[in-house]
């Protein structure tokens, strides 16, 4: 049984998240103590159980200490299967962060897998549905792993709701991450959204957004979704968001997003997304900060050799690497500081038998 600390560096839900994942893949059991330790609220929460559980069904696993506040788990996997499955957080829970943990795993399943998420689907502290799907989605194409998601209805905080459904189509073998040159940004895209808000609340996130990066000579073509109470995906609580991703002429796509709030204005989140997307770009990475943390699992499971340049190194990013020599001390990674930082991994990957 491999022993993670779940208090290591960043100490967050992450680790726990990540270290499921690829129990799950390799097929050996894990024991994860110390569970988000450094948070001023330790232990499981909804969306971490949910996320346990959603893997534990795909690979028939039996799992110890799963409970509210359980600072303790342990996860013991079989094979892994495949299917159609349900899962409901209960509350405003990222939806995408049971996706982090549930994506790695059905990589490798016998067949198709089926997944409904119920909970929330644009949260603080945890990436955008429309980043995944913009984002995160097409990076992961290129190395053959091909996944679609669809969002139901969007869910915010408090009343969550939301549901999202995933249909992840498993490889045998995962191609290498090769993402080694910028290029020129081509467009830069976004959705600006909102439910339940007067229909100028998206329009001035858009605007905002669109002016800022127009002025520094980039083409822009950000989508409005404005969801009203008679819609079928409108969110049961009223919220808003952006999220904007650059395409560039190497392949690259690099993302950004800002969540609105009570009390903050709506030119100031279209700000805050836009001079995200700048930095990133200005940091002449391949992948933004926080794709290259959601990487480093793919990174490792593919055979061959990956590469990514990122503007920042997050703590997010060494915990993962970190984390990865627990399950596969043969996989070596290299991470070169520098404008922008690159991380490379070298190793022989896996196959589904």
């Amino acid at each position: 049984m491999i022993e993670v600390d779940g208090s290591m560096l960043e100490g967050g839900g992450q680790i726990l998240r990540m270290s499921v994942a690829l129990s799950a893949v390799l097929g050996v059991p894990v024991r994860v103590f110390n569970i988000r330790a450094k948070r001023s609220d330790p232990g499981l929460k909804a969306q971490h159980i949910t996320a346990i559980k959603a893997v534990a069904s795909l690979v028939n696993a039996e799992v110890e200490g799963l409970k509210l506040g359980s600072m303790e788990i342990k996860f013991n996997p079989k094979s892994i299967g495949g299917g159609s499955y349900r899962f409901d957080i209960g509350t405003a829970g990222s939806t995408t962060l049971v996706l982090q943990s549930l994506l790695p795993a059905a990589m490798f399943a016998k067949s198709r897998v089926n997944v409904e998420i119920i909970g929330g689907t644009d949260n603080p502290l945890a990436p955008p549905v429309d980043y995944i799907i913009n984002v995160l989605k097409p990076i992961l194409s290129k190395s053959g792993y091909n996944f679609n998601i669809q969002v139901l209805r969007r869910g915010f905080y408090p009343r969550g709701g939301g549901i999202v459904r995933a249909y992840m189509e498993p490889v045998t073998s995962l191609k290498p991450i090769r993402l080694e040159d910028q290029g020129s940004i081509k467009l830069i895209k976004g959705i600006s959204y909102s439910s339940r808000l007067p229909e100028h609340i998206a329009n001035r996130m858009a605007n905002s957004a669109s002016k800022i990066l127009k002025s520094h000579g980039f083409d822009v073509d950000i989508e409005l979704e404005i969801l009203q109470s008679n819609h079928p995906k409108c969110a049961l609580s009223p919220g808003c968001g952006i999220v904007l991703w650059a395409e560039t002429s190497t392949g690259c796509i690099i993302g950004s997003d800002s969540l609105g709030e009570i009390g903050k204005p709506a030119e100031k989140v279209g700000e805050e997304a836009a001079m995200k997307l700048l930095d990133e770009i200005r940091g002449g990475g391949t992948v933004d900060s926080h794709a290259a943390d959601q990487l480093i699992v793919y990174m490792m499971l593919a055979k061959g050799e990956s590469i990514i340049k990122t503007s920042n190194l997050s703590m997010h990013t060494l915990t993962c690497i970190e984390l990865s020599k627990k399950f596969l001390p043969e996989v070596s990674f290299e991470v070169i500081e520098g404008k922008p930082v690159t991380i490379r991994c070298r190793s022989a990957g896996f196959q589904r038998i």
